[in-house]
């Protein structure tokens, strides 16, 4: 009779992590992206002025590159060129097309192209 006390007790406590642990995900998923202090200066130097649109489509790359392992990034979006920190959700900075010449990335570990 303990015995199933105890595991009818174990079985809800399992349920019960794994319920947290996918609540925990999906809020992970519902992260809007962020703009670093350094990402935010660089957008008003270029002019560079992103609508509700472009969050959502930068949010989904995000979301892509942290499903396939990516850490830091380079999204190429509407020849914008953004480094991102995926595990933040953060922007940490954005390169425009007239900048982006002989410009070299370093430290990133994947890429994507809107």
């Amino acid at each position: 009779m303990i015995n199933k006390i105890n595991n009818l007790n174990l079985n809800n406590f399992n349920f019960r992590v794994n319920k947290v642990v996918e609540f925990s995900k999906f809020l992970e998923n519902q992260q809007p992206v962020k703009f670093s202090g350094h990402a935010i200066d660089r957008l008003k130097q270029r002019n560079i002025i992103l609508d509700k649109n472009d969050l959502e489509k930068i949010n989904e790359a995000i979301k892509k590159l942290k499903e396939k392992g990516g850490r830091e990034s380079l999204i190429i979006y509407n020849n914008i060129a953004f480094i991102t920190s995926v595990r933040n959700n953060t922007i940490i900075t954005a390169i425009d097309s007239g900048n982006l010449k002989e410009n070299v990335f370093t430290n990133i570990d994947s890429a994507i192209i809107l």
